[in-house]
């Protein structure tokens, strides 16, 4: 039986054609241009179900956003994407489609296929142009009250922060670290995480200051989500976790200082196995698990 996962996000549309034993047979990226995601997501769907002939099964598709109750469709998602709101992917496809949020379906790739494959109690948190997140409750995807459980990157860190979230919270982990927000940190020194990071490694103090600040709340920020959750394991994701020891190394110090380790073993911190087909490889997980 094969399924096709589909990730839609800002830029692109990317998609693998895998076995529901987990073989990726395929996998493919179609740009977003002028705007059409829809036709992007068609372009798609319809270039790997044509390889080899495959017959596909099952779909599942990513997106950003809280999906219905019964992972139909986006429900909700303001600001962004316009007309992915109660979008009938479904009908679209002309297939029956499971919905699922993006950062939930990276979440599942590494349970189900990456890092976290056996262990029950996970939260993943991506790291990229905003901060997602995903929770995995004994080996159960929790989703939550409309589906909005997982957003990490929303948690404050400072209430007094002028600085308002997506979800009108003020002093966010996402405003801390996510990529959006480094113009702003840097006084516009930098204009992304990765040229942050090079300055950093090369010796820039400015840089250093501004990453270590930003490394330093992202250790804070875990520890509270260890002392509410008491994961197994955390796994950090998306493009900002691709900065590795600029990353992992300041990190483990900063949780040597704040994490509360009762038992004297500190909650493992791994980078995900996968990078830009986790969403796409989560979609077709969940597809295959609702079946």
């Amino acid at each position: 039986m094969n399924v096709i996962g589909i990730d839609l996000g800002g830029t692109n549309v990317k998609a693998v054609l895998m076995t529901n034993q987990g073989k990726v047979l395929e996998q493919a990226t179609q740009p977003i241009r002028q705007g059409d995601w829809k036709r992007a997501v068609m372009e798609s769907a319809t270039q790997l179900r044509k390889i080899n002939h495959s017959k596909v099964d099952l779909m599942g598709l990513a997106a950003p956003g809280l999906p219905d109750v019964d992972n139909k469709q986006i429900d909700f998602m303001p600001g962004r994407l316009p007309g992915l709101e109660k979008f009938n992917w479904s009908e679209f496809l002309n297939q029956q489609v499971s919905v699922i949020n993006d950062a939930h379906a990276a979440l599942l790739a590494e349970v189900n296929y990456g890092v976290a494959r056996g262990i029950k109690n996970v939260v993943m948190l991506t790291l990229g142009t905003g901060v997602g997140g995903g929770i995995l409750i004994n080996g159960e995807l929790y989703q939550g009250l409309l589906q909005r459980a997982g957003s990490i990157g929303d948690i404050s860190l400072n209430s007094d922060s002028e600085e308002i979230g997506f979800l009108q919270v003020p002093g966010t982990l996402e405003d801390a670290i996510g990529n959006e927000s480094i113009p702003k940190r840097s006084g516009q020194k930098f204009q992304s995480t990765r040229e942050l990071v090079a300055a950093f490694e090369a010796g820039d103090t400015f840089a250093e200051e501004i990453w270590m600040r930003s490394v330093k709340k992202l250790a804070v920020a875990l520890c509270s989500i260890i002392n509410v959750l008491a994961p197994e394991m955390i796994v950090l994701g998306g493009g900002i976790a691709q900065a590795d020891n600029a990353l992992f190394k300041p990190l483990a110090s900063f949780m040597n200082k704040y994490e509360w380790r009762p038992n004297g073993k500190p909650t493992p911190i791994v980078k995900a196995n996968f990078n830009e087909y986790a969403g796409a490889i989560g979609a077709a997980c969940f597809a295959s698990q609702r079946a």
